[in-house]
């Protein structure tokens, strides 16, 4: 039987594809029209075309699988256009879930966030079972995120064989447009990383992270969520890494919050007006207010999820960022 793929062009999910296509998995993976399929070339992959917000589609490409991985979303730290967003993650995840539920399948695994999760943000590792409301969320595409991860459950209420994974932040290859965490390293390669927020992240390399999503739909308690999550690094701590690996220069300006929060709300204030992307993302520096860390022992303990060194995966990511042109060799 076939595994039906969402969001296999993306950084994630096209780690996915390849960790199943190593245990021997055919795999089905959803392509909306024009899409960048680069991230697939040369794989054995058969391609669907189809798209979150076209339930017909949906379930014409879940026809003949067996298992469904939904790692499928829009993120960006900002968008001119919300309901764009909140259309694709959660008006898409509840659509391709209840034809996952529709075709019964035997199991589905399900790609969430670490922003959708209870977090205090003072360097207190936030877990799976923290209580969090939407209020707590930052930003449209945690909203979106938390939103979704709630029709991901009514639906496992309803008998949906679902899995929830919740990834941190994952560096390395394949990392095409790339992420804003993507960015922050092709930014310091580029040189344009003069200083930094005093904050903190929780990393992961991605082909963990991908292993994790598969050890989840072979080894995960249905109904439950784990945290794909690595090492929790400072920013500093972050930097140092990378000056270790490239031989550039860590950033030794620490910025204060305050100003570089009125900054971004000023950028964003100009960014509605010309339709263009923020120099400084508003939802990227109230997030930075909270020290990302989180604990990843349940799918260490329960899936097996492994622990490459993030140096090893900082490594991966620069090699990848300056072999494709993002970056100054």
């Amino acid at each position: 039987m076939k595994t039906f793929v969402t969001g296999a062009t993306g950084f994630i999910g096209a780690s996915i594809v390849r960790e199943l296509l190593k245990d021997g998995r055919e795999v089905r993976a959803l392509v909306r029209k024009g899409s960048d399929r680069s991230n697939l070339t040369g794989l054995d992959v058969e391609f669907w075309q189809g798209d979150l917000c076209d339930p017909a589609s949906l379930k014409q490409g879940l026809d003949g699988c067996d298992v469904l991985y939904h790692a499928a979303a829009d993120y960006r730290l900002w968008t001119r256009e919300p309901a764009d967003m909140y259309r694709v993650n959660v008006a898409g995840t509840a659509a391709i879930l209840e034809a996952a539920l529709e075709a019964g399948l035997s199991r589905v695994v399900y790609t969430s966030s670490v922003g959708t999760l209870g977090n205090a943000g003072d360097g207190t590792p936030g877990s799976e079972t923290i209580p969090v409301s939407l209020s707590d969320m930052v930003g449209h595409y945690k909203k979106s995120k938390f939103l979704a991860e709630r029709e991901a459950e009514k639906l496992a209420a309803r008998g949906l064989p679902l899995v929830i994974v919740n990834p941190s932040t994952p560096v390395g290859p394949l990392d095409i447009k790339p992420t804003p965490t993507g960015k922050i390293i092709v930014d310091f390669l580029n040189r344009k990383m003069p200083a930094y927020l005093d904050t903190g992240l929780n990393m992961i390399a991605v082909e963990d992270c991908a292993r994790g999503h598969v050890l989840a739909e072979k080894k995960g308690r249905i109904g439950e969520k784990y945290i794909l999550g690595g090492d929790n690094l400072t920013m500093r701590e972050i930097f140092t890494l990378l000056a270790d690996i490239t031989g550039l220069k860590a950033p030794a300006v620490r910025l204060p919050y305050v100003p570089v929060l009125l900054a971004a709300y000023i950028n964003d204030g100009l960014s509605r007006i010309t339709g263009k992307e923020p120099l400084i993302p508003l939802a990227g520096v109230q997030m930075a207010a909270k020290f990302m860390f989180f604990d990843s022992s349940r799918a260490v303990r329960e899936l097996g999820l492994p622990r490459t060194p993030v140096k090893e995966a900082l490594q991966r990511a620069v090699d990848w960022f300056r072999l494709n042109g993002y970056a100054r060799q």
